[in-house]
C-alpha cells in the first residue's frame, strides 16, 4: 500500500491494509505515540492529515496517521467512504459499517505491531463518518485504546454496540450547533448512551458552527490528546 509521506515529499510502500497518509514524529527518536485520524464521507486521509499538521509540534513524539477508507465514495469518486450512505435502512447501513469496522480493526493493529507499540500508546480522531468508526470500533477493541476523539459523528447503531462493548477508553465528542448534515441531537444521544455504559465521556456544542472543525475545536482536542495520550 502506497503511504504519502509528508516528511521528504515523496511515497513509499508500507504493507498496511489501507492506504495511508503519515505525517511523522518530530523529535528523533521512535515514535513512543500514535494517533490514527478516519476522514468523513468523501474525504480521504490527505484531507485529515491537516488537523494532524496543526498538531504535530505541539506532539513531537507522536506519529499521525491518516488511513483511506477502504471504499471510493458513491457520490464524490475522488475520495472515499467508509460505508455508503446511499440506503436509509438501518441493517444495510449496519452491515456494510462492520465490514469497514473489521478492516479498520486489522488496520490497528498493523500500526501498532509495526511501530512496536500497545493499545495504551493509540489514540482515535474521527470526523463524521470517521467519527463514528471510531466510535463502533473503538469500544469493541479487546485491549484499550487510550482515548477517543471525535468531532460531528455519532453511534451508528446503538443496540449492536451495546451487545459488544469490551473496553471504556475516554471520550471525548464535539459537535457543530448548525450542522445540518449529521444533527446536533446525535451528540446527545450519544452522551446519555455512553453514560448509562459507564463511559467517561464530555462533550462540547459549538455555537453558530455547522459540519466542520472550527478552530475552538481543534484546539480542545489538542489538549485532551496532550492530558491523556502523553
Amino acid at each position: 500500500m502506497k503511504t504519502r509521506n509528508f516528511w521528504n515529499g515523496y511515497y513509499y510502500m508500507i504493507n498496511y491494509i489501507l492506504n495511508t497518509t503519515l505525517i511523522p514524529n518530530l523529535s528523533e527518536e521512535k515514535p513512543k505515540k500514535i494517533i490514527v485520524l478516519c476522514h468523513g464521507y468523501g474525504g480521504d486521509g490527505k484531507d485529515i492529515s491537516s488537523l494532524a499538521l496543526n498538531w504535530q509540534r505541539f506532539l513531537p513524539e507522536v506519529i499521525f496517521l491518516c488511513p483511506d477508507a477502504p471504499e471510493i465514495c458513491q457520490v464524490n469518486p475522488q475520495g472515499y467512504q467508509w460505508f455508503d450512505l446511499s440506503s436509509d435502512k438501518e441493517e444495510i447501513i449496519l452491515e456494510k459499517s462492520l465490514e469497514a469496522e473489521k478492516k479498520l480493526s486489522i488496520f490497528l493493529d498493523q500500526v501498532l505491531d509495526n511501530y512496536n507499540l500497545q493499545p495504551e500508546d493509540l489514540a482515535l480522531v474521527g470526523f463524521s463518518q470517521g467519527c463514528m468508526m471510531i466510535l463502533q470500533l473503538g469500544l469493541k477493541k479487546k485491549e484499550k485504546v487510550n482515548c477517543i476523539l471525535g468531532y460531528s459523528g455519532k453511534i451508528i447503531n446503538q443496540r449492536n454496540l451495546s451487545e459488544n462493548i469490551i473496553s471504556k477508553p475516554k471520550i471525548f465528542l464535539m459537535h457543530g450547533e448548525k450542522d445540518t448534515i449529521v444533527s446536533p441531537t446525535c451528540l446527545l444521544e450519544a452522551k446519555e448512551y455512553l453514560k448509562n455504559k459507564g463511559i467517561k465521556i464530555k462533550i462540547k456544542l459549538f455555537k453558530n458552527c455547522e459540519h466542520k472543525i472550527p478552530i475552538e475545536g481543534s484546539s480542545l482536542g489538542l489538549d485532551f490528546l496532550r492530558k491523556n495520550l502523553l
